[in-house]
């Protein structure tokens, strides 16, 4: 028995959906990445007096006790947050939070994972899958959809990205992204996607950015990657103001990095956060460089991560002593 469990976790680049048409019985499906940094790292152990502190710590809260009840636990259990993905910026923090917490406590009460089955009870999943996929195998995932009596959408696809490519994160502390409620009510409002859009996504993604992976060919998988956010972009821009990204200041800055060569430029589920792919550190530093002063002016961050070929990390302490 464990006297507390830590979970890293994570964060989570949404690069698009293959299906927003639904026509052949199975709707959405997307195409995601882990990436090293930000990441969740909590600790939970059992507690005299229950307590969750922290970043996040209300929505955490929830999460525990619907946990508790799901499991048929009765203890009082701690938990710190130590690190939180941010919240509502495209980084998938619900999901990643709610699965480090899940895959903690069952570690520490020594029950059987069911990432799939906690995901469901905590809300989470509702549409993609790719944070259910990557939180268990990290790399690049694509999931196959929802059908009528989905639980939680199929993994049909797993690659590693290539460790030499970086990933360049541009990001709008000042903006959030659409969720919950609001989420639902943008896509009920849009229009319907056409089938011959889902058809060119499906088609890029089979056929040109999973071989480039493969071969680690990062013109072809740019490509592909910003080929799908124009189409993508282009349905959700209604319910973004009109544009294809929910931060003017990011769309800017996309369009400097990629004028000087980034590739595969877009934005992250419902963004703020934009990305854009570099073929080794010293160009992705490089782009930064050259980029920088733009995203300056416009009061966006630049950063620099990795692509991560693991899931999340959960491990059980014997003392109470870790960091």
């Amino acid at each position: 028995m464990f006297e507390s469990v830590t979970a890293i976790v994570p964060a989570r680049l949404h690069l698009g959906f293959l299906d927003l048409n639904g026509g052949l019985g199975r709707r959405f499906g997307s195409i995601g990445l882990a990436i090293d940094h930000p990441v969740t790292r909590l600790t939970i152990a059992p507690a005299a007096t229950p307590f969750v502190q922290g970043a996040d710590a209300l929505r955490a809260a929830a999460y525990l006790d619907l946990l508790t009840r799901r499991l048929g636990l009765i203890a009082a259990y701690g938990v710190t947050i130590h690190e939180a993905i941010p919240d509502h910026v495209g980084l998938g923090s619900g999901t990643q939070l709610a699965l480090a917490l899940s895959s903690a406590l069952r570690h520490l009460e020594g029950l059987a994972p069911d990432v799939p089955g906690d995901a469901l009870a905590l809300h989470r999943s509702q549409r993609s899958g790719i944070g259910v996929g990557l939180f268990e195998r990290g790399g690049v995932i694509v999931d196959g959809g929802r059908a009528e009596g989905t639980l939680t959408p199929p993994v049909i696809a797993r690659l590693d990205f290539p460790a030499a490519w970086r990933v360049i994160l541009v990001l709008d502390s000042r903006l959030k992204g659409l969720h919950g409620a609001q989420e639902a009510e943008s896509f009920a409002a849009l229009g319907p996607f056409e089938s011959g859009a889902a058809a060119e996504i499906c088609r890029l993604v089979l056929i040109k950015a999973l071989p480039a992976l493969a071969e680690a060919d990062i013109e072809a998988f740019g490509g592909a990657i910003e080929r799908i956010q124009e189409i993508v972009g282009a349905y959700f821009a209604p319910a973004q103001g009109g544009a294809a990204h929910t931060s003017a200041a990011v769309a800017e800055t996309l369009a400097a990095l990629r004028r000087h060569g980034a590739k595969g430029a877009g934005q992250s589920s419902w963004g703020p956060t934009g990305f854009a792919f570099a073929e080794s550190a010293v160009e992705a530093q490089r782009l930064c460089e050259a980029a920088r002063g733009d995203a300056a002016a416009l009061g966006v961050d630049i950063t620099i991560c990795k692509g991560l070929n693991h899931g999340a990390l959960v491990k059980g302490h014997t003392s109470a002593a870790h960091k």
